[in-house]
């Protein structure tokens, strides 16, 4: 916990780096942005927007249900609540809401998401940059919102700093 304090922890001292410890802040530092330090259980506004992809006919949507931002890695569209709730045990077409209401289900679902559409991104070397877009995408990259991708990047490297290993190269994409 002494990094959260802004202390080097001694146990890494003098070690080189280590893509686990760069997939822990790359985690941190798209979490933080994403959910403001876990204030926002569910996305702002999300109820009014449209995460339902209606061609995905694997996870087709359920009828007045939303597929917006929950959880700590605000977990959104049909595509990916279905295969969540599959791989965890929930409905996630049916029962999106569970995602929000249930810590345990909340903090299970980040890590699907991250474990099937980040971890590998960060650990096979390919930088923090791709995992915002695997995160973000569209909302983000390609100059959708820059400010937002140099949040990120700045809580990234604060955290690697903090960790005393390499932010790497890539951090943008």
């Amino acid at each position: 916990m002494a990094f959260l304090l802004g202390q080097q922890p001694t146990l890494l001292a003098n070690r080189p780096p280590l893509h686990g410890f760069n997939a822990i802040d790359s985690y941190l530092a798209v979490d933080h942005v994403a959910v403001t330090d876990f204030c926002y259980i569910e996305e702002i506004d999300g109820p009014s927007k449209d995460y339902c992809d209606e061609a995905n006919t694997q996870y087709p949507c359920a009828a007045n249900k939303g597929y917006y931002g929950r959880g700590p890695l605000q977990l959104s569209w049909n595509y990916n609540y279905g295969p969540a709730g599959n791989s965890i045990g929930f409905d996630g077409l049916n029962n999106p809401e569970i995602v929000a209401s249930n810590p345990v289900v909340s903090f299970r679902a980040a890590l699907w998401y991250w474990m099937n559409r980040v971890h590998s991104i960060i650990t096979s070397g390919q930088g923090f940059g791709p995992t915002i877009r695997a995160i973000n995408g569209a909302l983000e990259c390609d100059g959708a919102n820059p400010n937002t991708v140099t949040a990120r990047v700045d809580d990234y490297t604060q955290y690697c700093n903090q960790f005393g290993v390499s932010p790497g190269d890539n951090l943008r994409r």
